[in-house]
């Protein structure tokens, strides 16, 4: 998962919707740079109010590329804390 530094309530509910979606909280590891990425591993970005699953497709130069798999939504209420 990859993290720029956001706050703990935001990673806290990420890991929350990942699990939801069956992803074990022990097979999650969080980063703000992944070291030595590998084709074909699920990469997960981190945004306000979304997640973006991808898969590794090509790594050039210690950078990798990725095609987005899908999108889950983030839900607040008014107040702004998340509710999904």
């Amino acid at each position: 998962m990859l993290d720029h530094k956001y706050p703990e309530q935001l990673i806290n509910h990420s890991i929350k919707k990942l699990e939801k979606f069956g992803i074990k909280k022990e097979d999650i590891k969080i980063t703000d740079s992944p070291d030595d990425p590998k084709i074909g591993s699920i990469m997960v970005e981190i945004f306000p109010y979304h997640l973006e699953i991808a898969r590794v497709r090509t790594i050039r130069n210690a950078s990798f590329i990725s095609g987005i798999i899908t999108t889950i939504e983030l839900k607040i209420d008014v107040n702004g804390n998340y509710i999904d």
